[in-house]
């Protein structure tokens, strides 16, 4: 396929006189994605700068298939190079020297889109206030974990009456990991998302199902940062009685704020080695595991256990649900509950209930939920 073996260093051609430099080595190529797994944005040469100084400048040379012959794509000063819009199949690079001695061509590279993942399989959100939280099947990863680089999370508006998603798609971001929180959203406005797979070359894969939610205002799914990260939402507290008649009010259930404020009844907090924990924090609050594992949902835990309250912190784990046992500011303590349905790198979410009256362990749903 190459026209003739690459030379190691740069000589005097015997004939002409002429330099003929070196050819060029570690070519490589990255594909920009656009959305379409058939139409990238282009793609990027880069290869590895040549230190001799009689080189001027480099050719680069392409051919859409491989019965065609190749022709000269581009020259640049730089050891890379932008192919606009959709790449031809394969390229080689040359190096020019100062009097026009061309170099024999570098080994070539085939843009190979057989290396692309497939798309992944589900997806699923968390409605949340002003955000969503997107979790979707790890098998792109898990197919080609060598060859995968990040996912791409996209999204556009979503009509309810048509039950059609926008045609104008925006990139929200990308991720290593198979969850995604797209925050800073207006609630009440329908959305409707999609993930790609990525490799390392810049293929990009097919979408996942679409999926469509919109952020509200909802005492149900509460999202809490880790204390270093979000440190203003970093804690929680089932009920604070703003007016201290024992009376709950709206605005008094569910309340997020500083994990560092001694009001919160926990916070969330990281150890070193990436692992998220609920931390008791204001004065007599205790927590408690419920049961041996993950449960169903927040309504599974129905009756306060009767002991093992510490005031020690927990592991915040996928489907575990937890008891808070904690001051009425009488004679009785006062129950609150949660379970968690999602956990980030930084974040937690979970469903949580209160039992208003103290003393009582049954634990229901606030009627009013708080914000």
């Amino acid at each position: 396929m190459m026209a003739a073996a690459a030379i190691a260093a740069g000589c005097y051609d015997d004939l002409t006189s002429v330099y003929v430099p070196a050819s060029p080595a570690g070519l490589s190529y990255q594909l920009e994605p656009s959305g379409d797994p058939l139409r990238p944005l282009g793609v990027i040469l880069r290869w590895t700068a040549s230190t001799d100084g009689n080189v001027a400048s480099y050719n680069v040379y392409s051919r859409a298939s491989q019965n065609a012959s190749f022709g000269l794509r581009g020259t640049t000063t730089s050891p890379s190079f932008h192919d606009d819009g959709v790449p031809h199949l394969e390229y080689y690079v040359t190096a020019v020297s100062t009097d026009n001695g061309e170099s024999d061509p570098s080994a070539s590279i085939v843009v190979d889109e057989r290396l692309r993942l497939p798309k992944p399989t589900t997806l699923t959100s968390i409605s949340l206030n002003g955000a969503i939280h997107l979790q979707w099947s790890d098998n792109a990863f898990t197919s080609d974990p060598t060859g995968f680089s990040n996912y791409r999370v996209y999204s556009t508006s979503f009509d309810l009456d048509s039950n059609l998603c926008g045609v104008t798609w925006t990139l929200e971001g990308t991720t290593v990991g198979a969850s995604f929180l797209v925050a800073n959203i207006a609630n009440g406005r329908p959305r409707c998302f999609a993930v790609s797979a990525v490799t390392i070359e810049g293929f990009e894969s097919l979408w996942s199902p679409l999926r469509n939610d919109t952020p509200r205002p909802d005492g149900r799914n509460v999202i809490v940062f880790r204390d270093t990260v979000g440190a203003t939402l970093s804690g929680f507290r089932f009920f604070l009685d703003a007016n201290n008649d024992g009376l709950v009010s709206v605005g008094e259930l569910g309340i997020v704020g500083a994990g560092s404020s001694t009001t919160m009844d926990f916070y969330l907090s990281r150890n070193a080695n990436g692992t998220l924990f609920l931390v008791p924090q204001r004065t007599g609050t205790q927590v408690a595991l419920y049961g041996n594992g993950a449960i169903d949902d927040l309504t599974s835990i129905d009756v306060a256990p009767v002991g093992g309250y510490s005031r020690t912190a927990v592991q915040a784990a996928v489907g575990n649900g937890y008891v808070f046992q904690m001051p009425s500011g009488g004679p009785f303590a006062v129950f609150g509950a949660l379970r968690i349905s999602a956990v980030g790198p930084d974040y937690v979410i979970f469903d949580w209930s209160y039992q208003t009256d103290p003393g009582n362990p049954e634990l229901v749903r606030p009627l009013t939920p708080g914000r």
